[in-house]
């Protein structure tokens, strides 16, 4: 009895038998490949309702460019924020003193408005029995072109 795979068609058979394994393998390893593929596609399009990915890329490409664009507005709206606040006049101090011996309690005070450079106001008010009087001074520095009281200075030292 002669050997079957010594036949030509037989050997053909076989041959062909083991393509095909082969080839249904390599298919189902695609299959895998494209159905995760199609997964992943599915979670980047989302419900967008779009079905070209390059839609959803020039989409995204946009709102970036928006995006970047109202970045840089906020940080030019902080920079000129950060230049204007030390300049506000924004640190207060307040000191109440007795200005005339026969007045009575702490009637009369100092008020310094002033920034972060201790350029700004100081506001003086001098209660007696009949009126008020009351001053202002400008102050720069932390000093005045007009001669300071000691309540006045104390109450720019106080200013925070």
């Amino acid at each position: 009895m002669e050997e079957w795979y010594l036949e030509p068609f037989n050997v053909v058979a076989i041959i062909m038998a083991v393509l095909v394994i082969v080839l249904l393998i390599r298919m189902s390893v695609i299959g895998r490949r494209l159905k995760k593929l199609r997964k992943q596609y599915v979670d980047v399009m989302g419900d967008t309702g779009v079905t070209n990915i390059e839609e959803v890329v020039i989409s995204l490409k946009n709102d970036l460019e928006s995006q970047r664009l109202q970045t840089e507005q906020l940080q030019q709206q902080m920079a000129t924020m950060q230049a204007t606040l030390p300049k506000m006049k924004s640190k207060i101090g307040i000191h109440r003193y007795n200005a005339f011996s026969d007045g009575g309690s702490e009637l009369s005070f100092s008020l310094a408005i002033v920034n972060d450079e201790k350029d700004g106001a100081v506001f003086s008010g001098l209660h007696n029995r009949e009126s008020t009087y009351v001053y202002a001074k400008p102050v720069v520095k932390g000093d005045s072109p007009y001669p300071l009281t000691p309540e006045e200075r104390k109450s720019i030292e106080e200013a925070k």
